[in-house]
């Protein structure tokens, strides 16, 4: 079976989608390909961000913003979005699924504890969901 590839897509691809794909690295390790961009990427990653994400164990500091693109909406199966609207391309037979979730650029370290917290929620439900381990016999 091949190995499931996440695209996590936000405007600035600096917070929520860099949490994200930093959670879903560490909890799944090589049993899924992640991947992260934005719509209209920062220079660097949210220092706030990456403090929260510190204080999980996971550290995010290495990486960097990128511009989304089409090649990488293609190769996914299952395509994040949080916040960025029509921006995302769109492939019939792809999963996407869209994360309401605030925006933690220029907020406060709680906020952003609140936004990372309700992100890994999600993060381990997607997981779940992609696990052949746990996913339901169909008759």
């Amino acid at each position: 079976m091949s190995v499931p590839t996440v695209l996590f897509v936000c405007v600035h691809n600096a917070g929520r989608s860099q949490m994200a794909a930093g959670y879903l690295q560490a909890f799944a390790g090589d049993s899924v390909r992640v991947l992260s961009a934005g719509s209209e990427p920062k220079d660097q990653i949210n220092p706030v961000a990456v403090q929260a994400m510190t204080e999980e164990g996971i550290d995010i500091r290495a990486n960097s913003p990128k511009l989304l693109s089409t090649e990488a909406v293609q190769e996914s199966d299952v395509v994040i979005t949080m916040g960025c609207g029509d921006a995302c391309p769109y492939f019939p037979g792809k999963r996407y699924e869209d994360w309401e979730l605030e925006d933690p650029a220029g907020k406060d370290i709680e906020t952003v504890r609140r936004v990372r917290d309700d992100i890994k929620a999600r993060v381990q439900q997607l997981l779940a969901e992609l696990s052949p381990v746990h996913a339901e016999i169909r008759p």
